[in-house]
């Protein structure tokens, strides 16, 4: 099974160690604890750790220093800084000094426990290697780009063409394709391995908020701005900031976007400071950019910006004799992860899965490949056990809460026998569709004002009709918790 993540947690204070402590632990987090900045910092420095949580005053070396002297020995390592409401410039200096982030005092649970999660997905991102090209039979468990194909050689090639090189860098490839590990990968062949490597989903942000997030903001800028932010450009400052989906991107924060990659420089939202930043940007979509610049959704000129460099994934469908391999690596990974005995295929069970279209792609094969090593028990996997991985639970029609909880408790007895380990994906998927679906009937198909009761994009609307099959496929895309 995958170890828990390991948090370092710096705090002088027994009543608020202790509470933190408890916290984390509840949240399967591995939690060490040091109660002064010289004995954080040596303890950083001899164990590896996911993240560094620190409070600002300590006594000894304050946390400040301690940011200053770990980034500059470890500066992958995400470090949380806790600090109070008048010592809000300091944070802002220690982010600047290197910290990952920082969070104002008195803070509620739930706001800590995502930030946490944020920074360990960060570090997650930055640390983890990524294998190219390793053959499904002797590459080690964890991150790879897997195949042999011509695409891929090329693909490959591109990688090293690029990684070392100033520029900016475009992904195009459908969903589950890999453009998240072509990213990582060109981050860690580039001269800003040691440097921070900061991601952001465009698609994945109520677009009020996006350009805060990017950007940061002002105390007071808007409601529920009390204190000021750090955005992303900051935190990547030095390293690489990876915005997928960036074709969802609003075209207010694309001008903003568009500044930034033709001077350094950017403003704070409700600022007035004009910021200098060096962060090399990767971009990625699955939409036909040259589409949404015809229909005026995306900026031509942003395109040629974040375009210098353009890397084209493959569909699977595309490089089929890439699949065994897959296959091997995602039975190999999974039984290590599961801790069940490694398997072996049957011939037609693997010609069979590479007859398969597979529109989700990579993404797809590996979670059909981890079913199907739960389903097999450590027997040779036989055709029948594909067939029945890629049997699909029908999704309900969702009319009520009954009928949303009846679904509920049948993807949780599914998990429960280990049919898969994404119930909370599937329920969510589910609900969207039903959401969609219903806003569209009462919208009288106008896509426009169904995206408008939905608070989403219209390119993000047709992109999920698209999704859940929702509308003709050959139709155009346009682009109470405790207070610490």
């Amino acid at each position: 099974m995958i170890a828990p993540s390991k948090i370092l947690l710096v705090e002088d204070d027994s009543a608020i160690l202790t509470t933190l402590r408890r916290v984390l632990i509840s949240e399967d987090y591995n939690v060490a604890i040091e109660k002064t900045g010289e004995a954080g910092l040596a303890r950083a420095k001899a164990e590896p750790f996911d993240i560094v949580l620190t409070d600002l005053r300590l006594p000894g070396m304050s946390g400040l220093e301690l940011v200053r002297e770990l980034h500059t020995a470890r500066p992958r390592l995400p470090i949380l800084m806790m600090t109070a409401h008048g010592t809000t410039e300091t944070a802002i200096e220690a982010t600047q000094s290197g910290a990952y982030d920082y969070i104002l005092k008195p803070f509620e649970v739930p706001e800590l426990l995502s930030l946490v999660s944020q920074a360990v997905a960060a570090s997650r991102l930055m640390s983890e290697p990524v294998h190219i090209g390793a053959a499904g039979a002797t590459a080690s468990p964890g991150e790879a780009i897997i195949g042999n194909s011509r695409a891929m050689q090329a693909i490959y090639k591109e990688i090293g063409r690029v990684a070392s090189k100033p520029v900016s860098v475009l992904i195009r490839g459908e969903t589950g394709t890999g453009k998240e590990l072509i990213a990582r990968a060109i981050y860690q062949h580039s001269d800003r391995a040691n440097a921070p490597f900061v991601a952001i989903n465009c698609a994945a942000i109520p677009e009020t908020l996006l350009e805060s997030e990017l950007f940061g903001h002002e105390r007071g800028a808007f409601t529920g701005a009390d204190a000021r932010r750090i955005g992303r450009f900051e935190q990547a400052d030095g390293g690489t900031i990876f915005l997928d989906e960036i074709g969802d991107m609003t075209p207010g924060t694309q001008v903003k976007l568009l500044r930034v990659l033709q001077e350094k420089t950017f403003q704070r939202l409700g600022g007035k400071e004009t910021i200098s930043v060096d962060a090399r940007v990767i971009a990625a979509t699955h939409r036909d950019l040259n589409t949404a610049i015809r229909e005026k959704h995306f900026r031509e000129d942003l395109f040629y910006r974040i375009s210098v460099v353009v890397l084209s994934l493959p569909p699977l469908r595309e490089r089929r004799e890439d699949i065994p391999d897959l296959v091997r690596f995602f039975l190999r990974k999974y039984s290590v992860e599961f801790n069940v005995q490694s398997t072996s295929i049957h011939p037609n069970a693997m010609e069979f899965l590479q007859a398969q279209p597979w529109p989700g792609n990579v993404r797809e094969l590996e979670n059909v490949t981890r079913k199907i090593l739960l389903q097999a028990q450590g027997y040779t996997i036989s055709i029948e056990h594909v067939r029945a991985a890629l049997t699909r639970i029908a999704p309900p029609e969702v009319s009520g809460d009954k009928t949303l909880k009846a679904y509920a408790d049948e993807l949780l007895s599914g998990a429960q026998r280990g049919e898969w380990a994404d119930a909370h994906a599937r329920l969510l998927s589910t609900a969207e569709q039903a959401l969609i679906a219903r806003a569209i009937e009462l919208a009288d198909g106008n896509q426009a004002k169904a995206a408008r009761w939905l608070g989403i994009s219209r390119l993000t609307l047709r992109a999920k009709l698209v999704q859940y099959g929702l509308r003709p496929a050959n139709e155009p895309v346009s682009v109470t918790d405790p207070v610490i």
